[in-house]
């Protein structure tokens, strides 16, 4: 009876390793080129200027700068009103952030990048 249930999963898997799913010379194979789609957007670009208006408060969105990237913070129970530990949104906090946070720039990267900062700010 062993010898006769071994027998029929052979065959199971010969049946099985039979099947593919590669094209046979009936199937036309597609080779016309494919015009490639970027990966990434590129991102805007945002003065600090134009950066200050997302202070988070009165209901604006709370975004924050770090080492060239902005970020939006304001999904963050922890940036309450743009506020986080006497910082405010709008501004570029890569220095506090990196030299003053306990947990330097791991957090903030759990956010979404909006932004670029522009060159020169």
């Amino acid at each position: 009876m062993r010898k006769i249930y071994l027998f029929i999963v052979f065959i199971a898997i010969l049946t099985l390793a039979a099947c593919t799913t590669e094209p046979t010379p009936t199937q036309p194979i597609d080779t016309e080129p494919v015009e490639s789609q970027p990966v990434e957007t590129e991102l805007p670009t945002m003065t600090l200027a134009e950066l200050s208006q997302y202070d988070g408060k009165n209901g604006a969105k709370a975004y924050v700068a770090i080492s060239g990237n902005i970020y939006d913070v304001t999904s963050s129970v922890y940036w309450p009103n743009g506020s986080h530990n006497g910082y405010q949104a709008g501004q570029d906090l890569t220095q506090p952030l990196l030299n003053l946070s306990p947990h330097g720039i791991t957090n903030i990267l759990r956010f979404p990048v909006v932004a670029k900062l522009a060159d020169g700010e």
